[in-house]
């Protein structure tokens, strides 16, 4: 009786016949089947004064006397009765209009869901007391506005570690066509907040032109009612999107209704009663279950239209669309730079220029680099690790680390520049060890700091010239001066008379032994 007059009502009000059956969840047929008499009693749609229920519930009663629910319960009830069992043990955790879909799409039961509740008033009273309370908002043009929560989902026991987990829903809601986007995540923090956001426009295939999340400090720094700060990484996504990111007011759900109504039908349609193997999982289904679940259930606050029809009629084209350039994810810190001249960015260590030791700089880190501002200045870019230590040794004061940064490879390099002759030199002693020669040729490329290096130049030549090509000669070829004399022109010094060369060693005795002979 009282569908029928529902039926009855939403006709005399002008509904087409068709919307009617979408909304009320019935055959239109049946809409067809009980208008038809109301039509031959001479009423029409939109016409005459209003019919009030009562007054309707007396004409269907002298139409079908005690017709309407007998036959809908002799046709309907044996076909829900059939899966009583399931039923009960499923209104342990799910509300009535999730037993129902979960029914019709999983087991085929084929009955209205009027007639379902009317089996649930009848058979499990308790469970069909559902709130139908509706609180109507102004509408929202299409593409204009997205609302944006996280909700509490459940605790979810990870077979892979064997630890209870919590588990959260980030709930993307489009404000027009209700068409959402739902993604279980085990953190919340700053990454999973802005991968989220770039799933959800991928998956929509645009974006809102106006966000409204609520002050989570993953999207807002300090909330303000006319000026709220938002995070970097958040603001970097509205510039890359294009979108205009506007905060619910402070403990004030009321702002985005269209997002916080759903919570509480997502953990009893997506979660509850289900098992999961992964995060992995949970989100590979939450997008199977909002295109074949919300997106095709028949809305209230869409006269029965299915969300998904309306987003791909009416909502699709009017987003902003996705720039050719895929957004990168970062994640902003704001480390202290240490004694060492190292900042902390997630698990790992990089160095920054010593001059910036104890202040507070910005770190961006992206999945590849990490990059370091000064007062919005980038002083350093480092390829980005997992763990460890990530050292630029020119990062430290030179006088500190001069024996790191001369490496074998810096001093050949270094040398060559002097000229060719240091570079053959320095290569000839790092050729033959170059760790136990190193500080020998870091030391011939130090003179080239305290002399000319034309002088240092003429000097390795003398040496290689004399085949004593070491620091000690060098050195001393600059000493004395004699890097310009030509090798021919030096004459051998002559041993003093107390002392004797290998060479004269015998010479006075051989000749003394001729002039004995000689006498």
């Amino acid at each position: 009786m009282i569908d029928v007059v529902e039926i009855l009502q939403h006709w005399h009000a002008g509904r087409p016949k068709s919307v009617i059956a979408s909304s009320l969840g019935v055959d239109a047929k049946t809409v067809r089947k009980y208008v038809r008499l109301a039509e031959a009693a001479g009423m029409s749609p939109g016409e005459g004064p209003p019919v009030s229920r009562e007054e309707w519930a007396g004409l269907v009663a002298g139409w079908w006397p005690e017709l309407v629910e007998a036959k809908a319960r002799s046709l309907t009830f044996p076909v829900i009765e059939a899966h009583r069992e399931q039923i009960a043990e499923m209104l342990k955790t799910n509300k009535p209009s999730t037993v129902f879909q979960r029914l019709r799409d999983e087991h085929g039961l084929q009955v209205s869901v009027t007639s379902f509740r009317r089996y649930l008033w009848s058979e499990f009273p308790d469970a069909a007391d559902e709130s139908k309370v509706t609180v109507l908002r102004p509408e929202v043009p299409a593409g204009e506005e997205g609302q944006i929560d996280y909700g509490f989902l459940g605790s979810w026991l990870d077979p892979a570690t064997q630890r209870v987990r919590r588990v959260w829903a980030f709930v993307l809601v489009l404000a027009c066509s209700r068409h959402m986007f739902v993604r279980p995540v085990l953190r919340m923090d700053q990454s999973a907040w802005v991968a989220a956001h770039v799933a959800a426009f991928a998956f929509f295939g645009g974006a809102p032109r106006r966000l409204v999340p609520d002050n989570l400090k993953t999207g807002v720094d300090k909330p303000d009612l006319y000026d709220p700060k938002l995070n970097r990484a958040y603001a970097e996504l509205a510039a890359h999107y294009g979108v205009l990111i506007d905060p619910a007011r402070a403990s004030k759900p009321q702002d985005k209704p269209r997002v916080e109504r759903p919570m509480s039908y997502i953990r009893d349609s997506f979660w509850r009663g289900r098992e999961w193997g992964s995060e992995a999982g949970m989100q590979a289904a939450a997008l199977d279950w909002c295109l074949q679940v919300a997106g095709t259930r028949a809305h209230r606050s869409l006269d029965g239209a299915a969300p998904l029809a309306v987003f791909k009629t009416v909502e699709r084209d009017a987003l902003v669309g996705l720039p050719p350039q895929p957004f990168e994810l970062a994640v902003w810190s704001r480390p202290k730079v240490a004694p060492d001249c190292h900042v902390k960015v997630g698990k790992a260590l990089y160095s920054v220029p010593w001059t910036h030791i104890g202040k507070r700089v910005d770190a961006r880190a992206t999945a590849r680099t990490v990059e370091v501002f000064v007062d919005a200045a980038l002083v350093k870019t480092h390829v980005r690790i997992e763990r460890g230590r990530q050292t630029d040794y020119a990062d430290y004061p030179p006088e500190k680390v001069a024996f790191f940064m001369r490496t074998p490879t810096w001093c050949r390099q270094r040398a060559a520049e002097v000229g060719p002759a240091a570079g053959t030199l320095v290569a000839g002693l790092l050729d033959g060890g170059a760790l136990h020669h190193l500080r020998a040729a870091q030391g011939v490329i130090g003179l080239a700091d305290k002399h000319e290096p034309w002088r240092v130049e003429a000097a390795c030549a003398r040496a290689l010239a004399f085949g004593d090509p070491s620091y000690r000669t060098v050195r001393g070829i600059l000493a004395a001066g004699a890097e310009t004399t030509p090798p021919e022109q030096e004459t051998v010094p002559t041993a003093p008379a107390h002392l004797h060369g290998p060479a004269t060693l015998f010479d006075g005795l051989h000749n003394d032994d001729q002039r004995g002979v000689a006498r």
